[in-house]
């Protein structure tokens, strides 16, 4: 890497990215509780790289409040993935009260459905 990319990656911004969650069959299906703070799917096709920051404003069922939800890339789907799962990204809380706070708000949403062996968007 030269100067000129140093400083380029110093200073580059993360994606932002809006998402609406409308049911709880939707927040179960993006919810990724499998990764250390929690995250979630999108479902998005813009070219990312792992470990990209993200900022996600999340509209999370009948809540009016939008939650700015900061974290990484941890996870991405490619176009035409196996099991016909959607193109995206799952991006990985950051470990911070409001990322921990936002993750008891989504298992407390989901109360007993994390155990289903439903299907979702990455597993």
């Amino acid at each position: 890497m030269n100067t000129l990319d140093t400083i380029v990656n110093e200073f580059s911004r993360p994606a932002v990215v809006a998402l609406t969650i409308r049911n709880k069959a939707s927040l179960y299906a993006a919810y990724i509780p499998w990764v250390r703070n929690g995250g979630i799917f999108l479902p998005v096709d813009k070219p990312v790289h792992l470990g990209d920051d993200v900022l996600l404003i999340l509209t999370l069922m009948d809540e009016p409040a939008k939650i700015s939800v900061a974290g990484h890339v941890a996870w991405i789907t490619p176009l035409n993935a196996h099991g016909n799962r959607p193109a995206g990204l799952g991006v990985q809380f950051s470990d911070n009260l409001p990322m921990r706070e936002l993750r008891k708000r989504i298992e407390n949403l989901l109360a007993g459905a994390l155990q289903s062996s439903k299907p979702t968007h990455t597993l």
